[in-house]
């Protein structure tokens, strides 16, 4: 029945149904000696230990005594490339050796390299291999996350990955929740070089059609040389009318315009944004749309990290995400994360914990249904080692995490 009580708890929790900007990310409700109860996988209960009802004290209740232990949500990993064939340790190499990320892809290997392999792969390896991440990002405290398909470039490879996904999703034994996203617009297929809107003309007329309904978001790699901002804002329109909500992977490797872009169509998120302009900042700040900054992704590639500090002080929502993929960031680390927004990005704890929780709900349009600690909400709990979550940047990308609960079920024990 997914029934739970922890006591004895640190509760730490930003609160709030929609997505937290600017000075608001700094904000965290805590208690010490609190209590939260579970009733058949939502919150029932969240408040002082003192006061906890008798009713959360009877059998049909699992307890946990937290002994003093800081209790946060659930971690949500708001962009991910969870599902692929084949590793790319090659052109990691080659990147230490001082290839760009673009000049490996106009070689024929990055994106491409990756839809060859998950072209031969079968879906039962497929999704062996995502619950194998899946099982980790459990470990390190993670309760929801978003998968992207991505590496098809046709619409049966397309379909083909985004129903090992959908398989991962309703797994009864599912250890998290996952969220599906569309991203036939990753790369232009080598076939279509040169026809850039040919391939977006047959996204919208076959593709969009056949993964409507095994998708909630479509994204788009919004880049120069990939998909420009008129064949974006053109896809993007045409998803929106087909009832998706919006993503965009914006201004990565050059200043292009897609945060801009992502304001105006009112994306419910823009992801990566290391080099985007000042006006793209504003532009988000005043549509809401939440910049998800992947800081993992920048430390692999030896980039600037994304300007956190900017869309703070902006009144932006920012979201923290891994962008786990097998090119430009084979890593799923939360440690990690908070670590480098800590450290490099200027980010606060505080804000980091909202960004990792709260604001990352908000980033899959969850905000209403987890990312807090607050009655209604799921059970989506993370117990800590420590009774300080000032221990999560200080233990410098180590796991902090003790107990993990997703839906009021215990889905891990470190």
């Amino acid at each position: 029945m997914n029934n739970l009580v922890i006591r004895n708890a640190t509760i730490v929790t930003p609160l709030g149904k929609h997505a937290k900007c600017g000075d608001e990310m700094s904000k965290l409700f805590t208690m010490a000696n609190g209590a939260i109860a579970i009733t058949e996988g939502k919150i029932a209960y969240c408040g002082s230990d003192a006061t906890l009802p008798e009713k959360y004290l009877s059998v049909q209740y699992e307890t946990i005594d937290a002994e003093g232990r800081v209790v946060l949500p659930g971690f949500v990993d708001s962009h991910t490339h969870l599902i692929f064939g084949g590793y790319r340790p090659d052109e990691f190499e080659w990147r230490l050796k001082g290839d760009s990320y673009m000049s490996i892809m106009e070689r024929g290997g990055g994106i491409q390299s990756t839809v060859n392999a998950t072209h031969e792969e079968s879906s039962e390896a497929l999704r062996d291999k995502a619950q194998w991440f899946i099982d980790r990002m459990v470990d390190m405290g993670v309760t929801t996350v978003e998968a992207k398909s991505g590496y098809g470039l046709d619409t049966q490879s397309e379909i083909k990955m985004l129903d090992v996904i959908d398989s991962l999703a309703n797994d009864p034994e599912q250890k998290l929740r996952v969220v599906a996203t569309f991203l036939g617009a990753h790369a232009v297929p080598k076939e279509y070089k040169g026809r850039t809107g040919e391939y977006v003309d047959l996204m919208i007329r076959e593709m969009l059609p056949a993964v409507k309904g095994k998708a909630e978001f479509c994204d788009i790699f919004t880049e120069k040389n990939v998909f420009e901002i008129e064949d974006s804002r053109r896809f993007l329109k045409a998803a929106r009318d087909a009832g998706f909500k919006l993503k965009l992977h914006a201004d990565e490797i050059v200043t292009l315009g897609g945060a801009e872009l992502a304001a105006e169509l009112g994306a419910v998120s823009a992801d990566h944004l290391l080099h985007v302009s000042d006006e793209g900042i504003k532009r988000m700040a005043e549509s809401g749309t939440v910049a998800t900054l992947l800081p993992l992704t920048a430390f692999a590639l030896k980039e600037p990290f994304a300007p956190a500090r900017k869309f703070i002080d902006a009144g932006a929502a920012v979201a923290l995400a891994t962008d786990l993929n097998p090119g430009s960031c084979f890593s799923g680390s939360i440690p990690l994360t908070i670590a480098l927004a800590c450290i490099y990005m200027n980010m606060t704890i505080e804000e980091t914990i909202t960004a990792l929780t709260l604001n990352g709900a908000a980033a899959l349009d969850l905000a209403a249904e987890t990312g807090s600690l607050e009655t209604g909400k799921s059970g989506d709990i993370v117990i800590l080692e420590f009774n300080n979550y000032r221990m999560l940047p200080y233990y410098v990308g180590m796991n902090c995490v003790k107990t993990v609960v997703s839906k009021g079920r215990i889905v891990a024990q470190n």
